[in-house]
C-alpha cells in the first residue's frame, strides 16, 4: 500500500478527498490561489511526510527495542496504526466537506501530530515512561506498565490522527488552487515528487539516526519537520483560495435515499410510471439526468425514494429524508455497483499489510551489513526498495508503457470501442504482481530458514519481494483511483478517492485479524520467527491471492463502464 513507503501509507491518488471542488473555470478568476500557493503547500507536504515517515517506517523496531513488545505483537500494533492512518482521512473528508473546510482540518491535524511526536520524544527521554531496555545478559525483559502503555498509545493515536487528517486533505487543497485541469495535473506531479522524496529521506536518513544515534534525535528531526511544515502552511494563508460556502457531505445524501426508500416501502413501482412520476430537482436537470429520464431499473427498490406521492404537493418543500432526486438515487446505485470490485481490492491489499509487518521481522533476523563496509541497513528502511520501485513503475507506465500500448492497439480500440489500458486492466496486472511477490517471499523465507543457525542470510535477499510488490502497487493503486474517480458521479468525486484510503484501512485491520487467527490455530508465528514457519503464511497468501484474482476477473467481466466515452474523449484530446 504504497504504503508504509511514503511516510504514512501514501497513495498515488489523482483525485480529491475532502472539501470543495476546484474553483469554477469562469472568466472571473478568484483573486487568490494559483502557483503562488504551491511552494507553501508542497513544503508542508514535505515537512509533514518527513515527520510521519520518521516514526511510522520504524515503528515495529521501536516497539521491540524500546518497549520490549514481542515481535508479532509489535507487528500487530503497527498494522492497527497503519489502518488508523488510512481510516482517519475518511473522517477528515466528512469534516472538511460538512463543517470546517480543508485549511482548518490541515492545521488542526498538523498540530495534533506535533503533540503526538512530542509525547514520543518524552517516552524515550524521561525515565519511567518506558521499561528498562533488554540486555544480552537477561533472560526476561520487563513489560510496559499500564501507565507506560497509556502514554505510548496516546502518542500513537495523536500522530495517527494528525497524519490521517492532513495527508490527503493537502492534495485536495493544493488542487483547489487551480482552475485548469492541466495545472492541477502538474501540481499533482509536484505533490508526489515532494511526497516520495521526503518519504525516501525519512525511510533512510531518519531511520538510520534512530538505529545508530538515538531515538530521541530521530524523533527530534520528526518534530522539526512537523513544525516547519505547519509554520510554512500557516504562512501562506493569505494566498490560499478557499471556497466560502462549505458543501454538504455526500454521505448524508446517500443515507437520505436509504431512509426515503424505506419509508416508502409500501409503494408499488411499475414500468408504466413515467419520468413525471419522479422528482428530478427544482430545475428539472440534475447532474445530467433530466426530467424526461426516469430512474434506471437496476436496484428498483431504491426508486421509491424519488417517487412523488400525493403528500409531495410541492416537492421542493418536501422533507429531503422522504423525497430524493433521481440523481441522488442513481448516485447510490453507482456506489452499490462498484462495491464488489472494491471488495476485491481489500483482499488484494490484505496480504500486502501482512507482508509489510513480517518483512521487518525477517530483516531483523538477517545480516544487514553491507559487504565490505561496517554500514548496517536499518530494518525499517527495507521498505525504501518498494517505494523506489513504485515510483519508477508509475513514472515508466505513464510516460512510456501506456503511450506505447495505446499506439500499438489503436486499431483494436477503434474497432472494439474500448480504451486501452483500462483501469480494470491495470488493477488486474497489479493482482498478478502481488501474487508473485507473496510467492517470492515464501521462497526467500524457506531459504532463510534452511540456512541453519550458523548461516545468517543477507538482508539483500528481501529486496526482490519488496521490488515486486512495489511494481504491483504502481499498477493497481493508480488503476483503482482512476476507476473510482472516472466512474463516480460528480456529487461523489471527493468520496471516490476516499474509497482507496478506506479499503487500505480495512485491509490493515483484516491483516491484523488474519495474523491473530494464524497464531491461534497454528504454530507458524511464534515470537521467534526462526522457530516458526513464516513461509507457510506467505503460501497461504498466495492461495488467497489466486482465489481473489478469480473473483476479481468475474467482477470485472460483469462490470460495465459508465463513463467510457469520457475516457476516449480525454485520450484523443
Amino acid at each position: 500500500m504504497a504504503t508504509s513507503n511514503a511516510g504514512g501509507n501514501a497513495l498515488p491518488v489523482t483525485g480529491y478527498i475532502g472539501e470543495e471542488a476546484p474553483p469554477p473555470t469562469t472568466a472571473a478568476k478568484p483573486s487568490r490561489g494559483g502557483w503562488t500557493t504551491a511552494p507553501f503547500i508542497l513544503a508542508t507536504v514535505a515537512g509533514l511526510t518527513l515527520a510521519a515517515g520518521g516514526w511510522l517506517n520504524n515503528l515495529i523496531v521501536f516497539l521491540i527495542q524500546q518497549f520490549n513488545i514481542k515481535s508479532i505483537d509489535a507487528a500487530q500494533v503497527s498494522n492497527v496504526v497503519s489502518g488508523a492512518t488510512n481510516f482517519f482521512p475518511i473522517i477528515a473528508a466528512v469534516l472538511a466537506d460538512s463543517f470546517l473546510g480543508c485549511f482548518t482540518i490541515i492545521w488542526i491535524s498538523s498540530l495534533i501530530s506535533l503533540l503526538g511526536l512530542i509525547l514520543l520524544v518524552l517516552t524515550v527521554t524521561i525515565h519511567g515512561l518506558k521499561p528498562t531496555n533488554c540486555t544480552g545478559a537477561t533472560t526476561t525483559c520487563d513489560t510496559p506498565s499500564a501507565t507506560q502503555y497509556a502514554v505510548l498509545f496516546t502518542a500513537l493515536s495523536l500522530v495517527s490522527i494528525g497524519l490521517g487528517g492532513s495527508r490527503f486533505t493537502l492534495a485536495t487543497m493544493g488542487a483547489n488552487q487551480f482552475t485548469k485541469l492541466g495545472h492541477q495535473s502538474t501540481y499533482f506531479n509536484w505533490y508526489f515528487f515532494a511526497l516520495y522524496f521526503s518519504s525516501f529521506i525519512s525511510a533512510t536518513g531518519i531511520v538510520y539516526v534512530q538505529d545508530n544515534v538515538s531515538w530521541a534525535w530521530g524523533f527530534g528531526i520528526c518534530i522539526a519537520g512537523n513544525v516547519a511544515g505547519l509554520a510554512l502552511f500557516l504562512a501562506g494563508k493569505r494566498y490560499y483560495y478557499c471556497q466560502d460556502k462549505i458543501q454538504g457531505s455526500p454521505f448524508t445524501s446517500l443515507l437520505r435515499v436509504v431512509v426515503a426508500s424505506f419509508r416508502k416501502r409500501k409503494l408499488n413501482i411499475s414500468s408504466d410510471q413515467g419520468a413525471e412520476c419522479y422528482y428530478n430537482g427544482d430545475d428539472g436537470v440534475k447532474g445530467g439526468i433530466t426530467a424526461a429520464a426516469p430512474p434506471t431499473n437496476s436496484f428498483r427498490v431504491l426508486n421509491r425514494a424519488a417517487l412523488k406521492t400525493e403528500e409531495d404537493i410541492e416537492p421542493a418543500r418536501s422533507s429531503p429524508w422522504k423525497l430524493c432526486t433521481v440523481q441522488q438515487v442513481e448516485d447510490l446505485k453507482t456506489l452499490i455497483k462498484i462495491l464488489p470490485l472494491w471488495s476485491t481490492s481489500i483482499i488484494l491489499a490484505t496480504p500486502i499489510g501482512i507482508q509489510i509487518s513480517l518483512t521487518v521481522l525477517q530483516a531483523l533476523a538477517t545480516d544487514r551489513h553491507v559487504a565490505g563496509s561496517g554500514f548496517q541497513i536499518p530494518a525499517g528502511s527495507i521498505f525504501v526498495f518498494s517505494l523506489i520501485s513504485t515510483a519508477l513503475c508509475t513514472s515508466l507506465a505513464n510516460h512510456t508503457l501506456w503511450p506505447l500500448w495505446r499506439k500499438l492497439t489503436a486499431g483494436r480500440r477503434r474497432r472494439d470501442n474500448i480504451p486501452l489500458p483500462t483501469p480494470l486492466q491495470q488493477i488486474g496486472i497489479g493482482h498478478v504482481f502481488n501474487i508473485a511477490s507473496m510467492a517470492v517471499s515464501a521462497l526467500v523465507e524457506s531459504k532463510r530458514r534452511g540456512g541453519g543457525p550458523r548461516h545468517v542470510m543477507s538482508v539483500l535477499w528481501l529486496i526482490p519481494q519488496m521490488v515486486i510488490v512495489g511494481i504491483g502497487e504502481g499498477f493497481h493503486f493508480p488503476g483503482q483511483v482512476a476507476l473510482y474517480y472516472q466512474e463516480f458521479p460528480e456529487s461523489l468525486k471527493s468520496f471516490s478517492t476516499a474509497m482507496v484510503a478506506l479499503l487500505i484501512a480495512v485491509a490493515f485491520y483484516l491483516s491484523t485479524a488474519v495474523i491473530d487467527f494464524v497464531r491461534r490455530v497454528t504454530v507458524w508465528l511464534p515470537d521467534d520467527i526462526n522457530q516458526g514457519r513464516l513461509d507457510y503464511v506467505y503460501w497461504v497468501m498466495v492461495v488467497l491471492g489466486v482465489f481473489n484474482f478469480g473473483y476479481y476477473l468475474v467482477c470485472s467481466c460483469l462490470y460495465k463502464y459508465k463513463n467510457v466515452g469520457v475516457v476516449e474523449e480525454d485520450e484523443s484530446s
